[in-house]
């Protein structure tokens, strides 16, 4: 196929400079939800705080898929819907979970693992052929991953918590990664917006089932943060959606890691975390063998606030 073609296939114009902007600017926005679900978390625990969100999210959601052209999904469609919504209440109840105990840049850092196990699930579930960039992509990943576990237990007061919640977040990646997959078949059969309202309703009621036992009613102050959760959220995804319709991937995959720095200045702000010199230098590895991954399959190389 010819670049003039490719560019066709897209819906915006030629220069990637508007999506690459709009990306970073999604980037910014997800960050800043990180940030608030970190609050959030700590405040009232995960469960609570993701089964809120989904909640809110399905609100916001619904009235833009009410509000809009839209069809109604069918029985096969729903029910992927509903299985990627059981894959990403796993990612968010361990990946936030994980973020209460560990830095905000730590946790952001070893989310960015994800892309190289899509990687090698794209090779398993999908039967795409492993190339040798791959191998090296993982093996920057994982020495990446070492540096920071490495700078925790170096650490005259490292805790047990925190070790918990590095193996959380490094959890939450493995599924995130089949998320991935699942996503990519997502975006062939439903609009974002659609997406958007069927995976948080079926998150909503998937959490709900456990409601009786485990729900608790927000303290009132808490309600603004969460609607500002939901919102920077959905923003973020919808504006990524927007970015990756008109240009390619490899233009916008770099520009996805600046949540990283967004991360450290965040984590510093509003919880007044340091950050350890192991922890730069191995989230810089983890991102190489990401840039690393997106030159072998550019649609799987993508951080995980992408789709969550």
């Amino acid at each position: 196929m010819s670049e003039a073609v490719k560019t066709s296939s897209l819906t915006g114009a030629v220069s990637p400079t508007i999506p690459v902007l709009v990306c970073a600017l999604a980037i910014f926005l997800l960050s800043g939800m990180d940030a608030a679900m970190k609050s959030l978390v700590i405040a009232v625990g995960v469960y609570n705080t993701v089964l809120w969100r989904s909640m809110v999210a399905t609100l916001v959601a619904g009235a833009a898929w009410s509000a809009g052209p839209r069809s109604k999904p069918t029985l096969p469609v729903l029910g992927l819907h509903a299985l990627r919504a059981a894959i990403v209440g796993i990612v968010l109840l361990s990946f936030f979970w994980g973020l209460a105990r560990l830095p905000l840049a730590e946790a952001i850092g070893l989310s960015f693992v994800a892309p190289l196990f899509a990687l090698f699930l794209a090779a398993l579930l999908l039967g795409e052929r492993i190339r040798r960039q791959a191998v090296w992509a993982s093996l920057a990943g994982i020495a990446g991953v070492a540096i920071i576990l490495a700078g925790q237990f170096g650490q005259a007061g490292h805790s047990q918590d925190a070790l918990l919640g590095t193996a959380a977040v490094l959890a939450s990646t493995v599924f995130y990664a089949y998320n991935l997959i699942l996503s990519r078949q997502q975006a062939l059969l439903a609009k974002p917006i659609e997406i958007m309202l069927f995976q948080n309703l079926c998150l909503a009621i998937i959490l709900g089932l456990a409601a009786p036992w485990l729900a608790v009613a927000l303290p009132r102050d808490l309600w603004l943060p969460l609607v500002g959760v939901a919102l920077l959220s959905l923003s973020g995804q919808f504006l990524m959606s927007w970015a990756y319709a008109r240009a390619e991937a490899q233009y916008l995959i770099p520009t996805e890691y600046s949540a990283f720095i967004w991360a450290i200045a965040l984590g510093w702000f509003f919880f007044g975390e340091e950050v350890a010199w192991t922890t730069l230098a191995g989230a810089c590895l983890i991102v190489a063998g990401c840039l690393i991954a997106a030159r072998a399959n550019p649609k799987l190389a993508e951080p995980i606030e992408a789709a969550v």
